[in-house]
């Protein structure tokens, strides 16, 4: 099985992971995937995702060869390059900017190819969020997630799993910003003070260059003064790397509705959790 578009995947599916995860928990250091082998395409600059899933599969036995993404990006197609892989390796965790590269290479591999983010979406991150979420708030299906910023891999992911999860999921940004598919649970706000008040979760992510000037930031910037006005236990999440004083306020930062750097914490169990699920169906 592949991890690839949580729009393929039931709730129930993401709650045995959820389930793994919490077995894995109590056994950080096991032997499940010796004797495996995994193929990993990371660039340089991947830091905590790289070192998750490197470190997740050598807790349990594993064993990792690491390639640059370029190396997809060769003449050979990737049909070919999946089926040598497959004499060799036990799965493939793929981070690569083009999302139907990752979506080609599962369609053709026998092995499992995990989606370990791409411009379009970044379905192990938020898949672990939500299980750090699960932690912290029984209540955790019950909260409304807010999503502020443009639409990006972050954005469409949380749209994706708030259908999976069914959660009730709000986006604010500037009225060019909306999803041009939506699922059911997605709404569309441009005022963040009128959906702050009902928020629960607030999430962001880093701006690119035409979204770090004044007239953005005033409107969407979170802040503690902006915060303050949301649920009571608000919870900020912002999707690192971030930067202080654009699209999160240092005052956010270091007040007590920041999740905290050790929230990331199970984002290498709960991938331990997929790599188990897609190799075995479960624990």
């Amino acid at each position: 099985m592949h991890f690839v578009d949580l729009k393929h995947y039931a709730s129930e599916q993401i709650q045995e992971i959820f389930s793994i995860a919490d077995r894995l928990k109590t056994n950080p250091d096991g032997d499940l995937l010796v004797g495996k082998t995994f193929i990993l395409f990371f660039p340089q600059t991947s830091l905590r995702t790289r070192t998750t899933f490197e470190c997740g599969i050598r807790r349990l036995g594993g064993e990792c060869v690491l390639f640059p993404p370029e190396t997809l990006d060769r003449k050979e197609e990737l049909f070919d390059t999946v089926k040598y892989l497959e004499n060799w390796a036990d799965g493939i965790v793929v981070r690569h900017p083009d999302a139907a590269k990752v979506r080609l290479l599962a369609e053709h591999s026998s092995i499992p190819v995990i989606n370990a983010m791409t411009s379009d979406n970044h379905p192990c991150e938020v898949v672990a969020d939500l299980y750090a979420l699960r932690q912290r708030r029984e209540d955790y299906l019950e909260l409304a997630y807010t999503f502020v910023g443009p639409i990006g891999n972050m954005c469409k992911a949380w749209a994706d799993l708030a259908d999976t999860m069914n959660l009730r999921f709000h986006h604010v940004c500037t009225p060019e910003n909306r999803l041009k598919e939506p699922g059911a649970n997605y709404r569309f706000h441009t005022d963040l003070a009128d959906i702050l008040p009902q928020s629960d979760v607030i999430l962001t992510d880093s701006l690119s260059e035409q979204y770090r000037n004044a007239a953005y930031i005033d409107a969407y910037q979170i802040t503690l003064e902006k915060l303050r006005t949301a649920r009571p236990g608000a919870m900020l999440n912002p999707c690192p790397p971030f930067f202080r004083s654009e699209e999160v306020s240092r005052d956010a930062i270091d007040s007590a509705h920041f999740v905290g750097h050790e929230f990331k914490r199970d984002l290498l169990v709960v991938q331990q959790a997929i790599l188990a699920y897609c190799l075995f169906g479960g624990l």
